[in-house]
């Protein structure tokens, strides 16, 4: 209907547009290049100023490092990548054949591999690569790939939440961080309820309506990711035993209990924006686990971690180049659209 102005009509298309709605696609990008780039950036920054500049000096790295018996920490570490890299490939593989489409597994292990060279640096386009891999091979709504491949993050997410909530009965107080163990149990217990309540008031049914996620209906119940949850409790076990003996390959062994209380805690502080994890793995690792050792070996096994960890990542991915290299050239291509589209889902991979 028109609008007149001192008697004058005016159309719809001929009114002055508003500033606010010019500029928002602007804000947007903005807003979306300080949450990708920058801010990862100045937290992994900012952590590494406060671990070397004022927790500790340089110095105390390599002296805590004479220590450890390297090779074998550094081959720990390597199987623990690799565990987590196969583990996560063939559960979201299952995934992708049970509730999208019956693609080959190889193929998808490629794209997952692929994308794994962008995780060296950028958590966010690793994901938004691999979400546009399986989107081409399966053909489904984009919406609905990035649904089913996020949700072993669930899975594992409250397997780890179970994990954390048996452990405080049995956590030795005065070694580790009981206060940083509860918040986090106490923070996912929250996140669960809120998800029943609004589950209860019809909400989550008007957001999966919001996010066109109605192909999925009837294909994903929750029985259905039973068999996942114990899959991840499996891993769960393998995850702890591998860090406790990388713990002790390197000099400064910490208790199979303080282990499970503070492994859930780890993966929920790596789900802040950083720069392959660098600074906050370590700040977390030293604060949670204070009484396994001084600062400075836990501060260089936190450290170490995250050096193999990058390393790995350039490593899988070299081994899927090709796929890699086409990943990208596609995803520069529609990165806009699968960045619109992964955003309100998902912001990071559990990886550590």
């Amino acid at each position: 209907m028109a609008k007149t102005v001192t008697g004058q009509a005016i159309s719809r298309d001929s009114r002055i547009p508003c500033p606010f709605r010019l500029c928002w696609p602007t804000v947007f990008r903005v807003k979306n290049f300080l949450y990708r780039h920058v801010l990862p950036l100045v937290i992994s920054g900012g952590a590494l100023v406060y671990v070397f500049g004022y927790a500790i000096d340089w110095q105390a790295i390599p002296d805590a490092t004479e220590r450890a018996n390297l090779p074998l920490f550094i081959a720990i570490t390597i199987l623990d990548k690799i565990v987590f890299f196969l583990v996560w490939c063939l559960v979201q593989a299952s995934m992708v054949r049970r509730f999208l489409a019956p693609v080959p597994r190889r193929q998808i292990i490629a794209v997952k591999g692929g994308a794994e060279l962008a995780r060296a640096l950028n958590h966010s386009v690793s994901d938004a690569a691999f979400f546009l891999g399986i989107w081409q091979l399966c053909r489904a709504p984009l919406q609905s790939v990035v649904a089913v491949t996020t949700l072993p993050f669930v899975a594992h997410f409250f397997v780890l939440l179970l994990q954390g909530t048996v452990a405080l009965f049995f956590v030795p107080r005065d070694q580790v961080q009981f206060t940083w163990v509860a918040g986090v149990v106490v923070f996912g217990w929250t996140l669960v309820m809120s998800f029943a309540v609004a589950r209860r008031l019809g909400a989550v049914d008007r957001l999966y309506a919001l996010l066109h996620l109605d192909w999925l209906e009837g294909r994903v119940n929750l029985r259905d990711l039973v068999p996942y949850l114990w899959i991840f409790a499996g891993f769960a076990a393998a995850d702890v035993l591998i860090q406790g003996m990388a713990t002790r390959a390197f000099g400064n062994p910490i208790d199979w209990i303080a282990l499970i209380s503070g492994i859930p805690v780890l993966y929920f502080m790596m789900m802040l924006p950083s720069f392959g994890n660098f600074g906050t793995r370590e700040i977390v690792w030293a604060s949670v686990f204070h009484g396994y050792g001084d600062e400075a070996s836990l501060y260089a096994f936190a450290l170490w971690t995250n050096l193999v960890f990058l390393a790995m990542h350039v490593i899988i991915g070299v081994a899927f180049l090709n796929r890699a290299m086409a990943l990208f050239a596609d995803l520069r291509r529609t990165r806009a659209h699968v960045e619109s589209v992964r955003a309100p889902i998902l912001r990071d991979a559990l990886d550590p």
